[in-house]
């Protein structure tokens, strides 16, 4: 791939340059407004949502996300539509996407017609842009909103449409070609994800000496244990939602202690202590927890996919958070970070989840099933054993997760810098091939910081 033989200079903010053969062209030539809504015709649309991979159907069933009391304002959406988010810009986490399907999507949202142009094309110039957030200095207000009116009065570099429709098959296919490697080392990650797992529920359910005797117990999920180990129920060797009225005691209201949202709480233990909060703030209407206590998340999904820690980092001696937690204080008969492998089982994550309650989509484990879950305990000198073993093999397997997170990393920037050079021109594709090949989506949104696929829906909070 080579650059054109001329270049022009123009004045857009985020582009010094364009081919000689391309044209500056302002949006309104190519887009028309659609503002058509559904109205009480609403069960006769499918539900669309812009989404990190575009727009996509949404299963109204799997009561995912928020969603309004009313879909009478949302817009109809047809094949070759172009949504744009021209507010919260640098917030949300993609602003524009292409429709392939007929259906309806939130009135919040500015829906265009295209015509004159490559919609595809079209597309991936504002992807481009989006991917740096390179709209900035269109921005207006608090709510970082780009007038519609602005928008349409804004020039795009355009080629000629035989360029546009080769820039588009070319981007398809490498764009197919990238999102299939990034399959594989999402695969491979979900994969070490898995055997970290099994190497926690096998140490913590049978330990690791396959050489000791074994004997059988009357819990179905626990058919034999190392003879030496005691059946036990949580609640006899941790207290399950302990108090730190000892610990305030110590403190004043104006100290700052570590505050935890569940953002800053991760699916391998670890938790991020950059949130300080005074005491009065945040004393009542949160939970509570000590250092060295065991956190669990009790909403899902966040149970379910292994939200928790053990808190000996935690950066002060009390902190607070989201009310979705439990806290759980180990006894004399158990460690805190053997504790904490406990709740990680696979077991204790499937069985909790059987036991939810509340409606769909804010479900949450009863705090009975954790005080009365049964499980093996060895010694204390075995589980200090035991917790070695975990974080030795789990932290082989963590090196190499991390390695191919940041093949991923490398990917998604190798993707958004050819889309970017392609569709401003920086390079010239005019000449280069098409291959068959197989086209590949990327089916998932963002590398598991957040299973909701949705990039959060402005105006549906109702």
């Amino acid at each position: 791939m080579g650059k054109y033989s001329e270049y022009k200079t123009i004045n857009l903010p985020w582009l010094a340059k364009i081919p000689a053969n391309w044209e500056l062209i302002r949006n309104k030539q190519f887009l028309r407004e659609k503002k058509d809504i559904v109205g009480d015709l609403s069960n006769q649309f499918t539900l669309l949502s812009l989404t990190l991979r575009g727009v996509i159907k949404r299963d109204l069933s799997e009561k995912k996300g928020k969603l309004p009391g009313s879909f009478d304002t949302y817009k109809i959406i047809s094949p070759g539509d172009i949504i744009f988010c021209l507010f919260d810009m640098d917030e949300t986490p993609r602003t524009v996407g292409l429709s392939e399907y007929d259906g309806m999507l939130t009135g919040a949202y500015t829906v265009f017609q295209v015509n004159g142009i490559n919609p595809q094309f079209l597309y991936y110039y504002y992807l481009s842009l989006d991917n740096i957030k390179a709209l900035r200095p269109l921005y207006t207000g608090l709510r970082k909103t780009i007038k519609t009116d602005t928008f349409l009065a804004l020039k795009l570099p355009v080629p000629p449409r035989a360029e546009q429709d080769q820039i588009v098959r070319f981007l398809d296919w490498k764009v197919s070609e990238i999102n299939k490697l990034i399959g594989i080392r999402r695969k491979e990650i979900q994969e070490l994800e898995e055997l970290k797992a099994e190497i926690i529920n096998s140490a913590i359910l049978q330990g690791i000496d396959s050489n000791v005797v074994m004997k059988k117990t009357d819990v179905y999920y626990l058919p034999k244990i190392p003879a030496t180990w005691k059946v036990i129920k949580i609640k006899r060797i941790c207290k399950v939602g302990a108090s730190i009225s000892n610990q305030l005691k110590k403190h004043t209201d104006q100290d700052k202690v570590v505050f935890l949202p569940m953002e800053n709480i991760s699916e391998n233990g670890k938790i991020d202590c950059s949130i300080k909060q005074p005491i009065a703030k945040v004393r009542t209407g949160f939970s509570s927890f000590a250092k060295n206590d065991v956190i669990v998340a009790k909403i899902t999904p966040c149970f379910e996919n292994g939200k928790g820690a053990c808190l000996d980092e935690l950066e002060s001696d009390i902190g607070y958070g989201t009310t979705e937690l439990f806290n759980l204080r180990a006894g004399n008969d158990v460690l805190p970070k053997y504790l904490y492998y406990i709740t990680m089982t696979k077991i204790f994550r499937s069985l909790g989840e059987g036991q939810m309650t509340g409606s769909a989509g804010q479900k949450r484990v009863p705090a009975d099933f954790i005080r009365n879950f049964v499980i093996g305990l060895p010694s204390i000198a075995i589980q200090y054993k035991i917790i070695d073993y975990i974080c030795l093999k789990t932290s082989q397997i963590n090196r190499l997760i991390c390695t191919k997170h940041k093949q991923l990393e490398f990917l998604k920037e190798l993707c958004s810098t050819i889309i970017s050079d392609v569709v401003t021109g920086k390079i010239d594709v005019r000449n280069i091939p098409v291959p068959a090949y197989e086209h590949v989506d990327d089916l998932t949104a963002d590398d598991g910081e957040d299973n909701d696929e949705e990039t959060g829906i402005p105006g549906e909070e109702d």
